[in-house]
């Protein structure tokens, strides 16, 4: 999927916002970021902190969190080169790895892989469902990093397709079925490069429920290191219990995968 200057400039894509902040999850927290948060995601995942992103609406706007003017709102549907001049303009300080999210950004694989060639030397940052392995197989060869998601379906509501003209064609995965087959696609695109697993772990769940993931994990990803996320209080969904989440942990230890806690450090912090 190769996008020259010439026609970079009838990519675009929904923007929600950019902005500065601190990276609360994943393999690299802690580090500073620029934000570059996309519209639209088919999934519904029950614990999602962003269900503002899943939608698009002819009244939408990006917000642009400058760093030495005002916050303001611009057109939602933004070309790459746009986006590069707003990540620009949100950094306080000397230039930042952007990270991808949204939303899901594989929604939009053209547009990724055209913000990839508007940035720089910056790293790219990718962080996505894990919902989409053919776009994630066009855009990973221009990613510095995907921080993936392994989800339970047990987790997920019906999806909802993105039916815009520009948005991917391939659809998200339904049944159970659907969903290890992408997880395994995905698993081995990662495997080998600089990449992480994130597993958020509700409570009320049985820990057994997670063996499939890791068992997927240990047989196409070996190497891949695995953040166990406990999900931040919302939408009625409740973290695990210490207990359970020691079940958790120590059924991806048993299958010898690098594995870590990491909760949502931006939401103890109160950041974006």
């Amino acid at each position: 999927m190769g996008t020259s200057a010439a026609n970079t400039s009838r990519i675009t894509a929904p923007i929600l916002e950019v902005f500065a902040s601190i990276q609360g999850e994943g393999k690299f927290v802690g580090e500073p970021q620029t934000f570059v948060r996309l519209r639209g995601c088919p999934l519904r995942c029950r614990w999602c902190d962003t269900p503002n992103s899943w939608t698009l609406s002819a009244t939408d706007r990006a917000r642009i969190a400058a760093h030495a003017t005002p916050t303001r709102r611009e057109e939602a549907f933004a070309t790459p080169f746009q986006v590069a001049c707003w990540i620009g303009e949100v950094e306080p300080g000397a230039p930042r790895t952007v990270s991808l999210t949204g939303g899901e950004p594989l929604v939009w694989p053209e547009f990724v892989v055209a913000l990839k060639g508007m940035i720089g030397d910056r790293r790219l940052h990718l962080e996505t469902a894990g919902a989409h392995p053919k776009a994630l197989a066009a855009v990973i060869d221009r990613c510095d990093h995907v921080s993936l998601d392994l989800k339970l379906d047990l987790d997920l509501d019906e999806p909802v397709e993105i039916t815009h003209e520009s948005a991917s064609k391939e659809s998200a995965p339904r049944s159970r079925a659907e969903w290890a087959s992408v997880r395994k696609a995905c698993l081995a695109l990662v495997e080998g490069r600089d990449a992480c697993g994130k597993v958020v772990v509700a409570g009320g769940r049985e820990p057994a429920v997670f063996a499939a993931l890791f068992d997927e994990v240990e047989a196409h990803a070996p190497t891949l290191p695995v953040f166990l996320q406990p999900v931040s209080p919302m939408n009625g969904v409740q973290p695990p219990t210490i207990q359970e989440l020691e079940i958790v942990l120590e059924m991806a230890r048993d299958r010898e995968l690098s594995v870590r806690v990491v909760p949502q450090v931006h939401r103890f912090m109160a950041m974006p």
